[in-house]
């Protein structure tokens, strides 16, 4: 299983095996990760799962579907070049090591 660190608005860290196949909210979210809401499930429904990703990771995930874009113009904190909606990014052996922002606020 590869391993994601979601590092928290106080910059501390926590690193996670994650199931291949799920997504990366999926995993937060079993594995109790503070910050990520995930209001509507992981049905591309809400922002409540705002991550940025470190640099060096934004090419080698899967590029924003319309969908996820139109819904990071309503984050609570500043979408970037790096936001992306944790929902929306599926776990796979390619993603080992996977480095991500929790957003400071979810709405």
């Amino acid at each position: 299983m590869p391993t994601v660190t979601f590092i928290t608005p106080s910059g501390a860290s926590r690193t996670i095996q994650a199931k291949v196949g799920n997504s990366l909210m999926e995993t937060a979210r079993d594995h109790g990760v503070d910050g990520i809401v995930a209001e509507c499930g992981g049905a591309c429904a809400c922002s409540t799962c705002h991550v940025f990703l470190e640099p060096e990771w934004r090419d080698k995930v899967p590029p924003v579907a319309e969908l996820e874009a139109d819904l990071l113009e309503f984050t609570s904190e500043p979408a970037t070049e790096y936001s992306r909606l944790s929902c929306q990014i599926r776990i796979t052996d390619a993603l080992e090591g996977l480095t991500v922002r929790i957003s400071s606020r979810q709405k």
